[in-house]
């Protein structure tokens, strides 16, 4: 079967950076598993797999714009100790989510200095080129539910009905 939209994907793969340092890697975790056009993975690597089949092998770097952006230090932000909720419980390297003017955001404590918290508010990639080596593990037909709701969904149902953002989402008709 073919990669097209509504095609639910699984890929094995090696994730390095410019110079081929490891970042990320599917061997200790099993496949990644996305729903093929609906932007769950980065546009540009969607559009690498497109076509592809199961059993095809896929090489490709993905340059800092395609992938997610420059670094910005304008995401980086320092804000009184005393204006963090929680504040007695947070360190370095832990990360929140935080809705911002921009929607909401994942921010890592970078480091906490005088009663002041230096936030970061930048993807983890961000600011690097990346160079995937992708198997096509799999490759099937989504349910309808799938495809309606922009994701997959596992044996057991579908997760984002649970407070599910999606005001075209009626939840999973199958679930128990």
């Amino acid at each position: 079967m073919i990669i097209t939209k509504d095609r639910v994907v699984s890929i094995d793969y090696t994730l390095t950076d410019k110079e081929r340092r490891h970042i990320d890697t599917s061997a200790d975790s099993g496949p990644l598993i996305y729903l093929h056009g609906h932007e769950n993975i980065i546009s540009s690597l969607e559009r690498a797999l497109e076509g592809k089949a199961q059993g095809d092998r896929v090489h490709i770097t993905i340059p800092v714009a395609e992938a997610y952006g420059p670094w910005d230090k304008r995401l980086v932000i320092q804000v009184p100790l005393k204006d963090v909720q929680d504040a007695e419980d947070i360190g370095p390297g832990m990360q929140f989510e935080a809705k911002t003017a921009d929607g909401f955001r994942i921010l890592k404590v970078i480091e906490i200095v005088d009663d002041i918290v230096t936030f970061d508010g930048n993807h983890p990639l961000a600011g690097m080129d990346l160079t995937f080596d992708i198997t096509i593990a799999d490759v099937r037909e989504a349910s309808p539910e799938e495809a309606a709701h922009g994701h997959i969904h596992s044996p057991y149902g579908c997760a984002c009905c649970d407070g599910c953002e999606d005001e075209d989402c009626d939840g999973c008709e199958d679930e128990e």
